[in-house]
């Protein structure tokens, strides 16, 4: 692990030196590769920085121990010193092993969010809703930007289907935890007798893909036009805005309709179209991984279960790592990072075991 983290270490320097340099400033494209590079190694940088120095008290708490005619008071407080050291060099250690994990080549790249409601009809719809606020009010919380391609409401506050982009960076990392379904356990206003009802929603989150990643051909591709409509109708575009995008080899459809210029519907709809596609592709190879592995935790698969919301009980489930909180209505407002943050250790710690 030290072997390779000094040539972690001497690569960054090595970077450093180079985004100095007059000529390679001059070529921007080799000098924000350089300093993307930077950033990736920065983590790993500070924090091994942060272990040497402790390493070097370390050393001299150790040296101050073997002092000939130190006081006992000296002795006392070198031997705390010491173990404190030793307790924070056993901390930077794990946490330089979590850093040098195998990182998701997706995981700084912005994401579609694609909502359906499942089981339930208008209750589902209603939930499909909650979870499109959800995602839209964490976004804000993290300092991302949202845009809503394409959606298809019940005119009531329900949403049938709908995506929500969010871009900023690290988006995936947080976010490829919620494909699934998303089950909600209350009482709809509608029922007169109390009686609580379970319904669902699925989540499927794609990472945003270049060209380099996924070679599209427009003969490939079926374009369709027609008139958008907004939330409820309240909107009507007047022209043959809207794009919907086929590709035929496939059969994947995407549809958009947020922009009043169709040339600017058609682009965004091919970013999605390419977003699908590569998720799709991810998802067969993840089945075909999880196959191998069967005793993995949380496949990740859309079909599964992976989480419950219970209005009665004001309580979120997440029935992968067994997670319950009962703070139901920050959950909902966009403060989900305590189970996300809990996914991401899960996730890691399994790794851990598989090196």
């Amino acid at each position: 692990m030290f072997k390779k983290l000094d040539f972690i270490l001497e690569k960054y320097d090595e970077l450093g030196r180079l985004v100095s340099d007059p000529e390679v400033i001059a070529d921007q494209q080799r000098w924000q590769k350089s300093m993307r590079e930077m950033g990736d190694m920065e983590p790993v940088v500070q924090k091994y920085r942060e272990y040497k120095r402790n390493e070097e008290e370390l050393e001299g708490a150790k040296e101050m121990l073997n002092e000939p005619g130190l006081d006992d008071e000296m002795r006392e407080m070198a031997k705390m010193e010491l173990s404190e050291l030793e307790d924070k060099k056993e901390k930077f250690e794990q946490e330089l092993k979590i850093l040098l994990l195998p990182k998701d080549p997706n995981d700084e790249k912005n994401v579609y969010v694609e909502l359906r409601a499942g089981t339930g009809g208008e209750e589902a719809a209603l939930f499909a809703s909650d979870l499109l606020r959800m995602y839209t009010r964490y976004a804000e919380r993290r300092g991302w930007k949202t845009e809503l391609t394409d959606v298809n409401d019940t005119g009531i506050g329900g949403v049938k289907e709908a995506v929500l982009r969010i871009i900023g960076r690290g988006a995936y990392s947080r976010l490829k935890y919620e494909s699934g379904v998303h089950r909600v356990q209350r009482v709809p206003e509608t029922e007169s007798s109390g009686r609580i009802h379970t319904s669902a929603a699925t989540v499927a989150i794609m990472p945003e893909v270049d060209d380099v990643q996924l070679d599209l051909k427009w003969e490939d591709i079926r374009v369709d036009t027609f008139r958008a409509s907004g939330h409820g109708g309240q909107y009507i575009n007047m022209t043959d805005s809207a794009v919907r995008l086929t590709y035929l080899p496939t059969g994947t459809v995407v549809s958009c309709q947020d922009e009043k210029s169709q040339l600017k519907n058609k682009e965004k709809a091919f970013n999605e179209l390419k977003s699908r596609i590569y998720a799709d592709m991810l998802q067969k190879q993840h089945d075909e991984q999880a196959a191998e592995r069967k005793g993995q935790i949380g496949s990740g698969d859309r079909s599964e279960r992976i989480r419950t919301y219970n209005f009665p009980q004001g309580r979120v489930t997440d029935h992968r790592i067994g997670l319950t909180i009962y703070k139901l209505d920050a959950f909902l407002d966009g403060d989900i990072d305590e189970v996300v943050d809990a996914l991401i250790t899960d996730e890691q710690a399994e790794k851990m075991k598989n090196l």
